[in-house]
């Protein structure tokens, strides 16, 4: 390829439709695990309601459920990746081999919030969240009593099966059910067989399964390093256990000008993106988390 001045124009074009089709059809789990806030701010604080509001009886004056003074603040971070492409592999036709960097690129630019929220969850154990407890804790303060959240018992069906029970039988301040349901079970790859076993198997050891379709399965590698740990979550509700929130969206800068400095001093063109978000902890009482003996 003739590298003038329409060629590369046309080059960059190209590279910046590769990689908008590719951050649009990304799959980040984030979406699914976490409430997505729009930020406006460097960094934004959270009330949280005390109760997770119940619908009553309306006799006398409204039971007003405000939002608890103080807060959550998350801080918003900014984030960068860029790679080098050499101007000799445009200029001989080697765009096959720039694409897919191009796509990469894209791709991990979508799903850094899964890599922020993965952290969140295997770090649970010894981080704080809004009530001033680790997020998974044995002494979260409800009504004058403490509440668990935190196991550390291996996952098999009797784990599985406590650990569930727990969730659903949480209770407000105010007394009432949280209408708790888990509905994902998050394990890292070395537990996928016992999670499969535990929610898709008909029988277990000649018994009848009856955990079988009780939850979804979620393998991650991002819990690759923390073999033992798993995770219940209940995801159908608009309030979730995390939250992600995106001040700036994904932007992609390509510097592929001949006259750029990185191309006259280097003989190299350079194409990056940008974003600022972060994420942060929400709703204890929606995760259970075990250490697994670990």
């Amino acid at each position: 390829m003739i590298l003038n001045a329409e060629n590369l124009r046309a080059a960059s074009r190209g590279f910046r439709a590769l990689f908008l089709e590719t951050l649009g059809a990304a799959k980040p789990l984030y979406e699914q695990l976490a409430m997505v806030v729009p930020s406006s701010e460097a960094s934004e604080t959270y009330a949280f309601l005390k109760d997770l509001p119940a619908v009553r009886e309306w006799v006398g004056d409204r039971v007003i459920h405000g939002l608890e003074a103080g807060g959550f603040t998350i801080v918003n971070r900014k984030w960068e990746s860029t790679i080098g492409v050499k101007r000799s592999e445009i200029e001989r036709d080697k765009l096959g081999l720039v694409k897919p960097r191009i796509a990469m690129l894209a791709d991990l630019a979508a799903k850094h919030p899964d890599k922020l929220v993965f952290e969140l969850l295997a770090g649970g154990f010894a981080s704080l969240c809004f009530d001033g407890q680790y997020f998974f804790d044995t002494d979260h303060p409800v009504d004058g009593a403490s509440v668990s959240n935190k196991g550390t018992g291996v996952l098999n069906p009797v784990n599985y099966r406590a650990a569930y029970a727990a969730m659903m039988a949480l209770r407000g301040d105010n007394g009432e059910s949280l209408g708790i349901t888990p509905t994902h079970l998050l394990v890292p790859p070395q537990l996928r067989a016992t999670g499969l076993e535990i929610l898709k198997a008909e029988t277990i050891e000649s018994t009848t399964n009856i955990d079988r379709d009780s939850a979804e399965l979620v393998v991650a590698p991002q819990l690759s390093a923390h073999p033992t740990y798993w995770f219940l979550l209940d995801l159908s509700k608009p309030l979730r256990p995390f939250i992600v929130q995106i001040l700036s969206g994904v932007e992609f800068t390509p510097k592929d000008r001949p006259d750029d400095d990185n191309a006259f001093m280097r003989d190299e063109f350079l194409y990056g993106t940008r974003s600022e978000h972060a994420a942060g902890y929400g709703l204890w009482q929606l995760a259970y988390g075990s250490t697994g003996g670990a």
